[in-house]
């Protein structure tokens, strides 16, 4: 089994990567994804959130107030730490069981958007970064998320450098073209990776 880390700063395109990666038949296992699904109605995730934060963080509808409870514990280190004791066993339980179920061959890809940031890259036996320039990230923000400016700059600023990124890369996508230039990069990669895996 080949281990992959996947990471770019916000607006690189990381998961335009991990989507084609997952089409050419990696196991993707995105950290961020099931960090909300651990969290959803009817599970035991949600009831020790409620049971912690109270009911004020749960919506009409049963579902987790994100707003209301990112509130509360980004505003304080102790609340957070609460949250994450809930939520970070369940992630890593997940990830495990997805790990277990995925075959002895496989490609597994981890979509980690802190892989830099929390020193993982020597978890993986391949550290994939996902490249673009700060502008045109920004410009990406504001088109596709309708970011504004000054807080695209912020999210950029809050995350690892670009530098700091590509020091830890064995691959780099770099992506401030089409898509289809995306797809070319990503299909040498592939193929790149199915060599590594082959000679394992």
């Amino acid at each position: 089994m080949l281990k992959i880390g996947l990471t770019g700063g916000i607006g690189s395109g990381k998961s335009e990567v991990a989507k084609r990666l997952s089409a050419r038949g990696a196991v993707v296992i995105d950290a961020d994804k099931i960090a909300r699904e651990v969290v959803e109605p009817g599970t035991p995730g949600l009831a020790r959130v409620q049971a912690t934060f109270g009911e004020e963080v749960i919506r009409p509808d049963g579902s987790l107030d994100r707003e209301k409870l990112g509130a509360i514990v980004f505003a304080d280190q102790e609340q957070l730490a609460k949250l994450n004791a809930i939520v970070h066993p369940l992630v890593g339980e997940r990830v495990a069981q997805l790990q277990s179920e995925a075959p002895g061959d496989a490609i597994v890809v981890y979509d980690v958007p802190l892989l830099a940031e929390n020193n993982l890259a020597p978890m993986y036996d391949v550290v994939i970064v996902v490249d673009a320039a700060d502008e045109v990230r920004i410009a990406r923000l504001a088109e596709h998320r309708g970011m504004a400016e000054p807080d695209a700059k912020a999210r950029i600023a809050a995350q690892a450098s670009r530098e700091e990124r590509l020091a830890v890369a064995d691959l780099v996508i770099p992506n401030e073209g089409s898509l289809d230039d995306l797809d070319a990069r990503v299909e040498e990669v592939w193929a790149e990776l199915l060599k590594r895996a082959a000679h394992g």
